[in-house]
């Protein structure tokens, strides 16, 4: 297996991709049957699936930008897959999740899943759930 990143530097370096909208480095971080969990119920993407939603973007030199605050990552026992979380900070959205699991490969760590959530205050919550259901 050759030198590779470390999952701390894959995470960083995808969130730098995505900041500099370099979809051919951000989706490199991906493995093949790699899955993408959005904000949205909807936004469940395969690899391909989130390529094809984000190239329009990433063409037109728009990316996003997410900034780890806290992160906190173990590995397995065998060393071949890492799992993590992360608060994020994004200028918009303020304070967000990310978590996932990366696996060892032979072109080094990638990521089978990462799943970004908005942070929802518990005392907020009961509110937050009201707009969503149209209350």
């Amino acid at each position: 297996m050759p030198a590779a990143m470390s999952p701390d530097a894959v995470l960083d370096d995808f969130h730098a991709a995505a900041a500099a909208a370099d979809g051919d480095r951000y989706f490199r971080h991906f493995a093949k049957d790699g899955v993408f969990l959005g904000t949205d119920a909807s936004e469940r993407w395969t690899v391909d699936e989130f390529k094809a939603y984000a190239t329009p973007y990433f063409s037109k030199g728009q990316g996003w930008t997410y900034v780890s605050q806290d992160r906190w990552l173990d590995r397995s026992d065998d060393g071949q897959y890492a799992w993590f979380d992360e608060v994020l900070a994004n200028e918009a959205y303020g304070l967000l999740r990310g978590s996932g699991v990366l696996r060892r490969t032979d072109d080094g760590w990638k990521i089978v899943q990462y799943n970004l959530a908005f942070l929802i205050p518990n005392e907020k919550a009961k509110a937050v759930v009201g707009v969503i259901a149209g209350r």
